[in-house]
């Protein structure tokens, strides 16, 4: 029996020294790092990788935050992060940075399904069957 496919995921991280900036926040390049983090979990717990063997690739083609608080040195906080949509080809995804159950940030992610074609270009494909079964999309968060 196949497993059910995965529609979220929650990462929980500490704030590292060397994310923050001179003012001593989390710098704002890091919550797309933290975003890709809990993509790439998702993709585990789906019981993939995000860079798969074989013919596919997913590069990142549209990415946004909104920031509502900042981040310190040693917060622990959990990065959520949702099957928004899935296309013929992409797949964009809902994510929720919180710290202590209040949201700091909001963001968004698309990735394309490529494949390299003959003259070395790379082209929108069809995300694999294989993948595509493996992934929901989630119920909207409150």
């Amino acid at each position: 029996m196949a497993a059910a496919p995965v529609s979220e995921h929650v990462l929980r991280r500490r704030v590292l020294f060397y994310e923050l900036d001179s003012a001593g926040i989390v710098h704002f390049s890091n919550f797309f790092r933290y975003m890709e983090e809990a993509e790439h979990a998702l993709w585990r717990a789906a019981g993939l990788r995000i860079a798969p063997p074989g013919d596919v690739g997913f590069p990142r083609v549209a990415a946004s935050f909104d920031y509502r608080r900042p981040l310190r040195f040693e917060d622990e906080i959990d990065v959520r992060i949702r099957v928004a949509a899935i296309g013929r080809s992409s797949m964009r995804y809902a994510c929720e940075i919180a710290k202590d159950d209040e949201t700091v940030a909001t963001g968004s992610l698309t990735i394309a399904c490529v494949a390299t074609q003959a003259d070395g270009t790379i082209a929108a494909v069809r995300i694999p069957q294989a993948i595509a079964e493996c992934f929901s999309v989630a119920d909207e968060v409150g």
